[in-house]
């Protein structure tokens, strides 16, 4: 039952994680969560925004994408017709300047043959220099008509680029891109709509899942009646115990009586100096085989006793030995006892008889004995006999008497005992009970959220219920939606928030004047903080409490505030102080102010009463 809780535990906070995650897709919420719900819807209209003008710049950077890319493609294959028109245009030119080369040759031949009776006749002695300022001359010229014809060339190509421009087929493209846009209009129109189908089924899967967690919720209260029921029939089965081990005491009391009994008539038969009938060797040999294999199957039933017999170590030691089966003495009664033989004795005398009934069978024997005595006092006088026989019956009625003082001592003392410890137990059993029942209450008050309404669970427990001052104490805190751990692997906040609900049980028990409590907040969250603070003042009518914190949510909900500073003019430190209550809402009309001047604090110094404080150390 508990594995099944456990589950439906991690179903439940499953599914609330759920329902927070669905909340928060369909924009739902109470409190906090509707600012968040209307910040993601203007986050969602802003993204569909982006999402239009994303999708249009997408749509025309992939019509450029393309045209560049077809653009690319020709470029290449232009470069390739180039690259190979180049490769022939440069085979050309070679073949060319060889051509040219040779001719130039030849020119020079035929200028060196020509030009000779020229040259003779001008007196120039390089014609090619003459050629070759005529020439530089000549390409000067050539080059800047060059120029000039380019620079012809542009201004024609640009006049005829721009009389070739065609504005409608601009206006053809804008239109086109109008029409786009129009279609990806209705595109996000319908997929609005499609998005708002997908909320409502997402609010009807919610729905669901409310019902599916009440469900749940339905079922794990059921498993908890069937613990609720498990733990009462627990509770029974204790009590059963309970009477059989007390049964089981007075039995022990009763064999107790016995042995002691056993124990007064063998002394008594030694005193007498009577000749008790014994058996034989062999038979002795068979008792003690019997009495060995009667120790083993006992072994189990003295441990139990063990633990029963220890209560009453405190009596006295005329009877202490008796309800211990192995103590020296009690072994020695029962060996002295396996060897009477019992065989001769009537079978009248065998059987069990009560307390008056055993008073009457022993005032017929000591009628016997007396006139027993008669009769061999008559048979064979003696005078010192007489004398002997009435010293030591003196010694032995004195060692009686000592005997029956000192055993009325130890049951009176036994008697006390008992009632010291039973009011004891009882004292600590109620305690311990209003604690216990206290624990629960608080610490569920403390635990439980919107979240968690039912909060965690504490309890207390004992090593042993029946003596519990000879065992110790379990404490045990499962916080919400938790399994079962040991208290050294809680956290921290969680370790504070159960030691502060042990405390405040105990406190109900035996209420104390007031609290001081010393930075018990350092461990715990701002949530188990305002937790603390709203229990600390729904008790603030039962006690005063005085908390040293360094939280703010401490200083906002306390009665007054008293802080330590120091003083510099003084070297030594101060106090300062400050009655909140002047700022209350419900009688001022005024929100509380966190701190506050030396005028306040100085009124509230002159208050005469003792006030229940927050104290802020710095």
């Amino acid at each position: 039952s508990d594995q099944k809780l456990e589950e439906l535990r991690s179903q439940k906070e499953v599914l609330e994680t759920q329902k927070e995650n669905l909340d928060a897709e369909a924009g739902r919420g109470s409190g906090s969560h509707t600012a968040k719900a209307e910040d993601l819807r203007n986050t969602i209209g802003n993204l569909r925004n982006k999402e239009q003008y994303s999708k249009s710049d997408l749509e025309y950077t992939k019509k450029k994408l393309k045209e560049q890319i077809s653009l690319v493609k020709s470029s290449k294959k232009t470069f390739a017709k180039l690259e190979q028109q180049t490769i022939t245009s440069e085979e050309d030119v070679t073949e060319a300047n060889n051509l040219v080369e040779q001719s130039r040759q030849g020119v020079r031949d035929v200028e060196e043959e020509h030009f000779a009776p020229f040259r003779e006749e001008t007196g120039i002695s390089d014609l090619r220099a003459y050629d070759e300022a005529i020439g530089k001359a000549r390409e000067d010229f050539v080059k800047k008509r060059t120029d000039i014809r380019e620079h012809l060339a542009k201004l024609t190509a640009k006049k005829k680029y721009e009389d070739d421009k065609d504005f409608d087929t601009k206006l053809a493209k804008a239109l086109k891109k109008k029409t786009n846009h129009e279609t990806q209009l209705k595109e996000a129109e319908e997929t609005e709509e499609k998005l708002l189908s997908e909320v409502a089924e997402v609010k009807a899967k919610l729905a669901d899942a409310e019902s599916t967690l009440k469900q749940a919720t339905e079922e794990e209260q059921a498993k908890e009646e069937v613990v609720r029921e498990a733990r009462s029939v627990l509770k029974e089965a204790e009590g059963d115990y309970n009477k059989v081990a007390k049964t089981l005491n007075s039995e022990e009391s009763d064999l107790m009586v016995l042995r002691q009994k056993l124990h007064e008539t063998l002394q008594k038969a030694r005193v007498d100096e009577v000749e008790l009938p014994m058996l034989d060797a062999e038979d002795m040999e068979e008792d003690e085989e019997q009495e060995a294999e009667g120790s083993q199957v006992s072994s189990s039933r003295s441990s139990r006793r063990d633990s029963t017999q220890s209560a009453t170590q405190d009596s006295t030691a005329s009877s202490q030995h008796f309800s211990q089966r192995e103590d020296s003495k009690v072994v020695k009664d029962r060996k002295e006892a396996g060897k009477v033989d019992f065989s001769t004795m009537d079978e009248d005398l065998k059987m069990r008889r009560s307390a008056s009934e055993e008073d009457k069978l022993r005032k017929k024997f000591e009628g016997k004995i007396s006139k027993f005595t008669q009769e061999i006092e008559g048979i064979a006088p003696n005078m010192k006999a007489s004398d002997a026989f009435n010293t030591m019956t003196e010694m032995v009625k004195e060692t009686v008497d000592d005997f029956n003082t000192a055993k009325e001592e130890g049951r009176k003392a036994n008697e006390v005992f008992n009632k010291v410890r039973k009011a004891r137990s009882h004292k600590f059993n109620t305690a311990f009970k209003q604690i216990d029942a206290a624990l629960k209450i608080i610490y569920t008050d403390m635990t439980k959220s919107s979240k968690h309404p039912l909060g965690g669970n504490a309890y207390l427990s004992l090593d042993d219920a029946d003596e519990p001052y000879r065992g110790g104490m379990k404490f045990n805190a499962m916080p919400p939606m938790k399994r079962f751990r040991d208290m050294e692997q809680l956290s921290g906040g969680e370790k504070t928030v159960a030691a502060l609900s042990l405390l405040f049980a105990i406190h109900s028990h035996r209420p104390a004047p007031f609290f001081i409590m010393d930075e018990v907040d350092a461990a715990l969250d701002n949530v188990n903080v305002l937790k603390v603070c709203n229990y600390i003042r729904q008790r603030s009518d039962d006690f005063q409490c005085i908390v040293i914190s360094l939280k703010d949510m401490f200083y906002e909900r306390s009665e007054s505030l008293i802080g330590i500073c120091r003083d510099v003019s003084s070297n030594s430190s101060r106090t300062l102080t400050l009655d909140l209550t002047k700022f209350d809402r419900k009688s001022g009309g005024q929100k509380r102010s966190r701190g506050g001047g030396e005028d306040a604090a100085a009124e509230a110094d002159n208050s005469p009463k003792m006030p229940r404080v927050i104290v802020g150390a710095e």
